[in-house]
C-alpha cells in the first residue's frame, strides 16, 4: 500500500531533518532520482523546511526586514512544494496510462498527489503535537490537551492513508479516472500579477 510507504518515508525525513533542525541542511535523499520513494522524500523535506520557516515568520519580535525575506523565501518553497506534488501526480498518470476507465467511472475531488500532500503536512502535525506532550516546562493541561489532539491527528492519519489507498486501487481498476490540473498560481509570474507587471512599466 502506498500509504504505508509514504507514511514510513515521510517519519524518516522528520526524523533526519531534525537531526541538524536547519532550515537550509541539504537534502541527503537516499533514493534514487526516478523512482516515487525520491518525490515522497523531497516532498515532505519541502513541507518539513516550510513549517520551520513559517514559525520563524510568527516571530513577534522578528525585525520586519527579516521578516519580508522569510515571507518572500515561503512564497517560493510553496511554489517548489505545488511543482513536487505536480511532479507526484505525472508519475500516477504516467503509472495508469494505459488504464481504460469504466464507463461509469468516477473522478475524484483531488488527485492522488494532493491527498499525499496533505498526508505529508499531517505527519508533521502529529510529529510536533507529539513533541507538545512531551514537555516538561507546562502543566498537566497542556499535556493533556495536546493528547487529545494528537490521538485526533493519529486518527485522522488512518483514515486518510485509507482513503489514498482505496483511490489508488479504484484508479487502477478503472472504477475512478484521474485529471492532474496545474494549480496555476499567478501571484509569482511576472506577467500575471498586476504588481509585478505594474512595476515592469
Amino acid at each position: 500500500m502506498i500509504s504505508a510507504i509514504a507514511n514510513a518515508i515521510f517519519q524518516r525525513v522528520i526524523n533526519d531533518y531534525h537531526v541538524q533542525d536547519e532550515i537550509d541542511h541539504p537534502i541527503e535523499n537516499p533514493y534514487e532520482g526516478s523512482s516515487l520513494e525520491h518525490l515522497l522524500y523531497l516532498k515532505c523535506w519541502i513541507d518539513t523546511a516550510q513549517w520551520h520557516m513559517e514559525d520563524v515568520v510568527r516571530n513577534p519580535d522578528i525585525d520586519p526586514k527579516d521578516g519580508l525575506y522569510w515571507k518572500r523565501r515561503i512564497d517560493k518553497q510553496n511554489q517548489v512544494r505545488t511543482d513536487t506534488v505536480e511532479y507526484i501526480d505525472s508519475y500516477y498518470l504516467t503509472k495508469y496510462a494505459d488504464v481504460i476507465p469504466a464507463t461509469d467511472a468516477r473522478i475524484n475531488t483531488e488527485s492522488p498527489a494532493w491527498a499525499i500532500d496533505r498526508l505529508s503536512i499531517l505527519a508533521l502535525k502529529i510529529y510536533h503535537m507529539e513533541q507538545e506532550t512531551l514537555r516538561t516546562d507546562v502543566d498537566k493541561n497542556h499535556i493533556d490537551t495536546c493528547q487529545q489532539k494528537l490521538d485526533i491527528l493519529l486518527e485522522q492519519r488512518k483514515d486518510l492513508s485509507k482513503s489514498i489507498d482505496e483511490l489508488l486501487e479504484d484508479v487502477a481498476s478503472g472504477q475512478k479516472y484521474m485529471k492532474a490540473y496545474k494549480q496555476m498560481k499567478m501571484y509569482n509570474d511576472p506577467s500575471l500579477n498586476p504588481v509585478l507587471y505594474g512595476a515592469q512599466k
